[in-house]
């Protein structure tokens, strides 16, 4: 109770120390870049940091952990077992009887089980057929398969299996990764469009407060008409009422960042302080790779989900194996050499004339359990496979979607960088019309609307660029790579 009182009593302050050495490590690898207080946040620092120490993605390395343990498991069904039986009857002061048999078994990879033993029993009233002599009998025998389990067993089955379900902890991990890595990354660019938004405001918000006490200066002197003012002032409230929506959203969007930061996946962080988004000029380019057409196909079947299923169809058609196995008799030969010891020697007394041996056999005479679970086996494989098809398809849709997005936008952000410009000369045109008393305060609010709009408008695109070139990957299941 006390060290959970004192990791309570210490979290705030542990949350600041850890989120102040990751600033400090990402700064000095040029992750993060400081101004004054000023603190830049880079999308691949922040995917870097959630693919790290997010709780998710710890737990997705758990997945290799299970896989190992499974497999660890499953081949404790070959290990050697070591047995003894002991079992003694006393009455009326006399020994009925005293049997010890114990031994070591060896299974192995091919169904065989070899087997060593030792025996001794004695007794007033022993079974004759448990009768041995003093120095008891060794046996070395083996159990040879001829029917069921011959080729392949519920061991053998298991073991394959595991190997598998290892092999698909590796789909298990990149499936869990890709899908919190995407969930975070629209976030992040969530975060980066409120940022520059609210920037765009504050600019808007400045120019119309110059702008209004400008007017309200001329229409003092006489210069304009004193509704001017009223206009004007109309826009200054008009900015400051987008200017707190676009404040809010910041807000909004920085408590969710929030969730994607931890330390070790067990301390959550915030965002400090002065800490904001790359702004949309110093973004880089990011041009579509061609490998995503040329080997579209190639990339979307080394997708982690659809590996996974393949090995769950792997998996099943070892099962499907054992399955039809069962539909042998159960037919086991037994043999085992007997030898006495004679002064500790096991071989000195040994004859091949000297041995015990058995035969083992069961079916049942319908089967109908073991056909019941062999249709069953295939009826599993056939929804694996259309389940895999479905997935193909699926996944193929997307990417070629993203695809096409990515370039559009892409498109779209090029050609709308220009209307901006456009916007943005047009409106200082207006101002120098406006001074020179050419031109009307409506028209010059006009033309800044439409310039703000245009500026949201492009922030639009380029954050729509940029999930899809996220959507992309996500939908190739790279993410994590």
């Amino acid at each position: 109770m006390k060290k959970l009182n004192y990791i309570i009593n210490n979290t705030l302050q542990l949350k600041k120390v850890t989120y102040l050495l990751i600033v400090l490590n990402l700064v000095s690898h040029g992750a993060l870049s400081q101004n004054d207080s000023t603190i830049v946040f880079s999308f691949d620092a922040y995917m870097d940091i959630v693919k790290t120490q997010h709780p998710i993605a710890k737990l997705a390395e758990l997945q290799l952990l299970k896989g190992e343990a499974t497999l660890l498991k499953s081949k404790g069904g070959f290990d050697p077992k070591v047995y003894t039986d002991v079992s003694e009857k006393y009455f009326d002061d006399k020994q009925y009887y005293s049997l010890l048999y114990g031994g070591l078994k060896i299974p192995t990879w091919f169904g065989i089980e070899l087997k060593a033993a030792y025996e001794q029993n004695q007794g007033s009233f022993l079974n004759p057929e448990n009768n041995t002599p003093g120095s008891g009998l060794w046996y070395a025998g083996i159990s040879v398969p001829i029917g069921q389990r011959l080729f392949i067993d519920k061991r053998r089955a298991e073991l394959r299996q595991a190997k598998l379900y290892k092999e698909s902890t590796e789909a298990e991990r990149a499936i869990i990764l890709n899908e919190i890595l995407y969930e975070a990354g629209k976030v992040y660019w969530d975060w980066f469009k409120a940022y520059n938004i609210v920037l765009v405001y504050e600019n808007t918000l400045e120019l119309a407060q110059q702008r209004y006490q400008a007017v309200k200066q001329a229409a003092f002197l006489g210069d304009r008409a004193a509704i001017d003012t009223l206009e004007a002032g109309i826009q200054v409230q008009n900015r400051k009422l987008s200017l707190q929506q676009a404040q809010l959203d910041l807000v909004n969007s920085s408590i969710l960042l929030s969730v994607y930061l931890w330390i070790d996946g067990v301390v959550p962080l915030e965002i400090a302080e002065g800490t904001v988004p790359k702004l949309i000029d110093s973004l880089e380019e990011v041009s579509l790779h061609e490998r995503f057409y040329t080997h579209l196909d190639t990339l979307i079947s080394n997708h982690p989900m659809l590996q996974q299923n393949r090995y769950k169809i792997a998996q099943l058609e070892i099962d499907k194996r054992w399955k039809k196995e069962q539909l042998k008799p159960v037919l086991n030969l037994k043999y085992n050499a007997i030898a006495q010891p004679v002064n500790g020697d096991v071989f000195a007394a040994y004859s091949p004339n000297n041995y015990t041996w058995g035969l083992e056999f069961s079916m049942p005479i319908f089967l109908r359990k073991e056909r019941g679970n062999l249709k069953l086996a295939n009826v599993n494989i056939q929804e694996a496979e259309f389940n895999l098809a479905t997935k193909q398809a699926t996944l193929t849709y997307k990417a070629r979607a993203s695809l096409n997005e990515w370039e559009t936008t892409k498109e779209q952000q090029n050609m709308f960088t220009q209307t901006v410009k456009d916007y943005r000369n047009l409106l200082e045109g207006e101002h120098k019309m406006f001074d020179a008393g050419e031109s009307s305060l409506f028209m010059v609010n006009s033309r800044e609307t439409s310039y703000i709009n245009a500026q949201v408008k492009l922030i639009d695109i380029l954050v729509k660029n940029r999930k899809a070139r996220l959507t992309t990957s996500y939908a190739f299941g790279i993410l994590n790579q």
